[in-house]
C-alpha cells in the first residue's frame, strides 16, 4: 500500500514537473511549483526524513512561494483588484 502511495506522488510530482513547463500564466506556474514543494515534503515524510520534510514545506511551498507572488506582483504580471466598482459601466 505504501508503495502505491508513493509511485502515485512521484507520478503527481512529474505531472507537476511537465505542467509548470507547459503552463501558459506565471501565476498558474508558481501555483503548481507550490503543489510540487508540499508533494515533495509528503514524499520526505514517507522516507522517515522529517528535518527535509519539514524545510522543503517551510522554504519550498511556503518562503519561496511568497517571494514568487511578490514578484509576480512587482513586475505587475498579476493585476491588483479594485475595491471600488466601476463608475463608466452605470
Amino acid at each position: 500500500m505504501t508503495k502505491l502511495i508513493l509511485l502515485l506522488l512521484v507520478g503527481f510530482l512529474v505531472a507537476c514537473a511537465i505542467g509548470v513547463s507547459f503552463a501558459k500564466s506565471l501565476l498558474v506556474s508558481v501555483v503548481i511549483f507550490m503543489s510540487y514543494s508540499l508533494v515533495m515534503s509528503i514524499i520526505w515524510i514517507f522516507l522517515e526524513s522529517p528535518d527535509l520534510a519539514i524545510t522543503e514545506a517551510a522554504v519550498g511551498a511556503g518562503v519561496t512561494s511568497v517571494l514568487f507572488f511578490v514578484t509576480l506582483r512587482k513586475i505587475n504580471a498579476v493585476e491588483e483588484e479594485d475595491d471600488e466598482p466601476d463608475t463608466e459601466e452605470l
